[in-house]
């Protein structure tokens, strides 16, 4: 082969070698809005996290905050709602299948709908109905005043208050602990931690007591794995799974974030980063945001 020949070949094969890198997303610079869902009620207690099921083209929005009380016989079923609106965020219906939700997500390896609940760790005491559960859709696509456990309550996840992600393809969670940049890796049903992911958020110029407490995005886009709501500087910041800050995503200046937003009103699914803006509205209004391109 003539050594031109060979620097040709040589030429293309490092330039496909590069193109899954160049695949990766990109983080926009400022996040756009892809979605408004005013909420069509008042909250039963505090909107947690949203989930997107794609063969309905549904959102849900799980309430969370009404925990039944350990040792009450009469009071094994949370009263907290889940509430389901269209892809245009019309509402639909809301239904009370018993959890103190924190977060909720479609699973693409079991095709269900799911919820993890406060308190899965028991770091908080022993209590009725906490664990993983898989939630109930009728055909019409409501969703049935009851659900499933598929596991009960696991140490792993550490603070009694996470709002975990999950990752489907490495069928894992991602469990952010309270005030900190401790992420914790579980895999269900295991009782111990696979390991720490630590998030450099002094590359993000960021502190632990100016982001959201207990929620951080998976995203599934590898290099971007993670997203997590920066309160006080108003924008998305996006590491990859090694904890690496990437970019950060500016919301809009006219978003209003209150101090509740550290704790609850968060959530992505179908590609989205959502936000809960409760001046909005009568009851408030869920923004789904677009972050990486």
């Amino acid at each position: 082969m003539s050594l031109i020949k060979h620097i040709t070949l040589f030429s293309a094969t490092a330039a496909l070698a590069l193109i899954p890198h160049l695949s990766h997303a990109e983080v926009l610079p400022e996040a756009a809005v892809e979605i408004r869902i005013p909420l069509a009620k008042k909250p039963t207690s505090r909107p947690m996290t949203i989930a997107y099921v794609p063969y309905l083209k549904q959102y849900f929005i799980a309430d969370g905050g009404l925990a039944a009380i350990p040792g009450d016989p009469m009071g094994t079923a949370s009263q907290s709602e889940i509430h389901v609106y269209d892809d245009s965020g019309k509402y639909r219906a809301s239904a009370k299948p018993g959890l103190d939700n924190r977060s909720i997500y479609y699973n693409d390896n079991s095709r269900q709908l799911e919820s993890v609940t406060y308190n899965i760790s028991s770091e908080a005491g022993f209590g009725p109905n906490i664990g993983i559960f898989s939630l109930i859709l009728n055909e019409d696509g409501s969703l049935k005043n009851d659900a499933n456990e598929i596991t009960g309550h696991n140490p792993a996840f550490g603070n009694a208050n996470t709002i975990p992600s999950y990752d489907a393809e490495r069928n894992r969670y991602y469990a952010k602990q309270e005030r900190s940049n401790v992420i914790r890796i579980i895999e269900s049903p295991k009782r111990e931690a696979l390991g720490e992911i630590r998030l450099d958020l002094a590359a993000a110029g960021a502190r632990f007591d100016e982001i959201a407490h207990y929620f951080i995005a998976y995203t599934g886009v590898s290099g971007e794995e993670f997203a997590l709501l920066d309160i006080d500087h108003k924008s998305v910041l996006v590491f990859n799974l090694e904890g690496k800050f990437i970019a950060k995503s500016a919301l809009p200046s006219s978003l209003k974030l209150r101090s509740q937003n550290h704790i609850n009103g968060t959530g992505y699914s179908n590609g989205l980063f959502f936000v809960y803006h409760e001046t909005d509205g009568e009851f408030g209004t869920y923004y789904g945001f677009k972050v990486l391109k």
